[in-house]
């Protein structure tokens, strides 16, 4: 079985990595915070010994490999000279840039000194273009895995649609985002989903010491803007503003639910809010038709009680009424969370019943041994 890993993937909160890696002891400093699903599959793939290196693709190419020249992406609505300068720039073609350029120069030069079995390519690249991702299935005869959330038709770029026939496995979240890369020419995909939980580090945290901030009946944790993208998001939690709602969010929040924002929660503190509120309400990105989004089982290891919007994957992966609750409408939303905020003793069964079962079922070491066995069959 092939041991050696090569990340490629945008760093994200780069500075939550900084403070983590500053804490962390001298050999075990990860290669991606908390705050990213990369995180966890690091874990797993060092706990079954394989070797990793990572290419943080979104660095510049000329000038120092340091994440310290990275800063966290906030978005926001409305125009700013940052967004200008970045859409006139997506509009001229990648290979006319020469930073993209130099990027992909470096990942060749890393990648021959690493030697890679497995290319893990992060969802979202606009670049790494086609040709070197050909360049190193042929010089290393290495498989590459593309990961992605989201869906192609809404979200992807020209150059990872171009290199979809280089893609040995897909991995996905949504079913119907997979069927998606397959039409794109993918050879193989598999709706894990690829979100899991680390039963060493998604436990519940103590409630007893926390802020007052951190206590409300109803809380979010997650992304709202642009709206376009998460309508439905947004319209769930319109309708519950008249109970005690919490909301974090590290990007701009609609001005209807603004003075429901508490800060964002990243890492650790995502981990403590979803542990202290009463009801975790998870509904899904309008792109997300069929479900499986990195809240759906974070909150369940966690130990909170979630209402979930009706999704076909969610009852794929969970029981009904036995470790979450489905709402089908605003009105049934609110009903329900009247009841369970009324019914401690039922939320706190479904909640113990919901983390039991993804201890048992959906761990990352789990989703390991099933991507070893699909990478047998490409």
């Amino acid at each position: 079985m092939p041991r050696r890993v090569l990340f490629i993937a945008a760093l994200h909160h780069p500075d939550e990595l900084v403070k983590e890696q500053a804490r962390a002891p001298d050999g075990e400093k990860s290669l991606f915070p908390r705050s990213m699903g990369q995180h966890y599959w690091e874990r797993a793939f060092r706990a079954a010994r394989y070797d990793l290196d990572v290419f943080y693709r979104n660095l510049p190419g000329f000038g120092r490999r340091d994440i310290s020249r990275l800063s966290t992406a906030v978005y926001r609505t409305g125009l700013t000279p940052a967004r200008v300068g970045s859409a006139l720039l997506r509009r001229m073609p990648a290979r006319w840039q020469p930073d993209l350029r130099r990027r992909n120069q470096l990942l060749l030069k890393q990648a021959a000194r690493f030697q890679p079995d497995i290319i893990w390519l992060s969802g979202d690249n606009r670049e790494i273009f086609p040709e070197t991702l050909a360049r190193l299935k042929r010089e290393h005869h290495c498989k590459i895995i593309y990961v992605s959330g989201v869906s192609p038709i809404v979200f992807s770029g020209a150059i990872e649609r171009a290199a979809a026939r280089l893609y040995d496995l897909v991995l996905v979240n949504d079913y119907y985002h997979g069927v998606q890369w397959l039409e794109l020419g993918a050879r193989k995909m598999e709706c894990l989903p690829y979100v899991a939980i680390d039963p060493d580090l998604h436990v519940p945290q103590p409630i007893s010491d926390v802020p007052e901030s951190y206590l409300c009946d109803v809380g979010f944790v997650g992304t709202l803007v642009p709206r376009n993208l998460y309508s439905e998001r947004v319209a769930a939690l319109e309708s519950l503003r008249d109970f005690d709602l919490g909301i974090w969010s590290m990007h701009e929040v609609p001005p209807s639910l603004r003075p429901f924002q508490r800060g964002s929660a990243l890492g650790a503190a995502m981990m403590q809010v979803l542990s202290s509120i009463k009801i975790s309400l998870n509904a899904h990105g309008d792109f997300m038709r069929y479900g499986g989004n990195m809240r759906l089982f974070e909150s369940a290891a966690l130990g909170a009680f979630q209402i979930v919007d009706d999704r076909p994957g969610v009852h794929e992966w969970f029981t009904d009424g036995e470790h979450l609750v489905t709402f089908s409408n605003h009105a049934d939303l609110r009903e329900k969370v009247r009841y369970y905020l009324a019914h401690e003793d039922e939320r706190q069964r479904i909640a113990a019943a919901a983390r039991a079962h993804v201890l048992a079922e959906h761990r990352y070491d789990q989703r390991l041994a099933r991507v070893e066995a699909l990478l047998g069959e490409v």
